[in-house]
Protein backbone atom coordinates (compact mmCIF):
# COMPACT_ATOMS: atom_id res chain seq x y z
CA UNK A 1 0.00 0.00 0.00
CA UNK A 2 1.48 3.56 -1.04
CA UNK A 3 1.52 5.98 1.42
CA UNK A 4 -0.65 9.25 1.42
CA UNK A 5 0.68 12.36 0.31
CA UNK A 6 0.51 15.56 2.45
CA UNK A 7 0.67 18.80 1.90
CA UNK A 8 -0.05 21.80 3.97
CA UNK A 9 -1.76 25.36 3.82
CA UNK A 10 -0.32 28.11 5.20
CA UNK A 11 -0.76 32.09 5.18
CA UNK A 12 -0.59 32.38 1.59
CA UNK A 13 -3.81 29.92 1.22
CA UNK A 14 -5.81 29.16 -1.88
CA UNK A 15 -3.46 30.36 -4.28
CA UNK A 16 -3.77 28.89 -8.00
CA UNK A 17 -0.46 27.28 -7.54
CA UNK A 18 -1.77 25.32 -4.42
CA UNK A 19 -4.83 23.97 -6.79
CA UNK A 20 -2.60 23.26 -9.16
CA UNK A 21 -0.19 21.26 -7.79
CA UNK A 22 -3.18 19.41 -5.86
CA UNK A 23 -4.60 18.54 -9.46
CA UNK A 24 -0.49 17.55 -10.08
CA UNK A 25 -0.79 15.16 -7.19
CA UNK A 26 -4.35 13.62 -8.05
CA UNK A 27 -3.57 12.34 -11.35
CA UNK A 28 -1.59 9.51 -10.06
CA UNK A 29 -3.46 9.53 -6.50
CA UNK A 30 -6.57 8.95 -4.67
CA UNK A 31 -5.98 10.31 -1.26
CA UNK A 32 -4.74 12.98 -0.50
CA UNK A 33 -4.26 14.76 3.16
CA UNK A 34 -4.19 18.99 3.75
CA UNK A 35 -3.23 19.97 6.88
CA UNK A 36 -4.45 23.78 7.87
CA UNK A 37 -1.75 25.55 9.58
CA UNK A 38 -2.83 28.17 12.28
CA UNK A 39 -1.32 30.80 10.36
CA UNK A 40 -4.53 30.16 7.26
CA UNK A 41 -7.37 30.00 9.53
CA UNK A 42 -7.94 29.74 13.45
CA UNK A 43 -11.59 28.95 13.48
CA UNK A 44 -13.42 25.70 12.33
CA UNK A 45 -15.97 27.07 10.18
CA UNK A 46 -12.87 28.99 8.35
CA UNK A 47 -11.51 25.58 7.94
CA UNK A 48 -14.51 24.12 6.34
CA UNK A 49 -14.92 26.76 3.78
CA UNK A 50 -11.40 26.34 2.56
CA UNK A 51 -12.32 22.69 2.30
CA UNK A 52 -15.32 23.53 0.26
CA UNK A 53 -13.46 26.07 -1.98
CA UNK A 54 -10.64 23.79 -2.68
CA UNK A 55 -13.38 21.06 -3.83
CA UNK A 56 -15.14 23.68 -5.70
CA UNK A 57 -12.04 24.84 -7.69
CA UNK A 58 -11.05 20.96 -8.13
CA UNK A 59 -14.20 19.78 -9.80
CA UNK A 60 -17.17 17.87 -9.59
CA UNK A 61 -15.11 14.27 -9.27
CA UNK A 62 -13.23 15.74 -5.90
CA UNK A 63 -15.03 15.45 -1.98
CA UNK A 64 -13.25 15.98 1.44
CA UNK A 65 -13.88 15.15 5.35
CA UNK A 66 -12.61 17.34 8.01
CA UNK A 67 -11.62 15.95 11.18
CA UNK A 68 -9.59 18.62 12.99
CA UNK A 69 -7.49 20.80 10.68
CA UNK A 70 -6.78 18.20 8.24
CA UNK A 71 -8.59 17.85 4.94
CA UNK A 72 -8.67 14.24 3.75
CA UNK A 73 -9.22 14.85 -0.31
CA UNK A 74 -11.34 12.16 -1.96
CA UNK A 75 -11.30 11.49 -5.85
CA UNK A 76 -14.08 9.95 -6.76
CA UNK A 77 -14.60 8.04 -10.57
CA UNK A 78 -17.87 9.56 -11.11
CA UNK A 79 -19.34 12.90 -10.85
CA UNK A 80 -20.47 13.30 -6.99
CA UNK A 81 -21.97 16.82 -6.98
CA UNK A 82 -25.12 17.82 -8.91
CA UNK A 83 -23.66 21.39 -10.59
CA UNK A 84 -26.76 24.07 -10.15
CA UNK A 85 -26.71 26.67 -12.41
Amino acid sequence: MKPIKKLQIGKSGLSEAFVEQVKSIFEGEKVLKVSILKSACRDKKDAEKIGEDLVARLGERYGFKLVGYVLTLIKYRRDQRVSRG
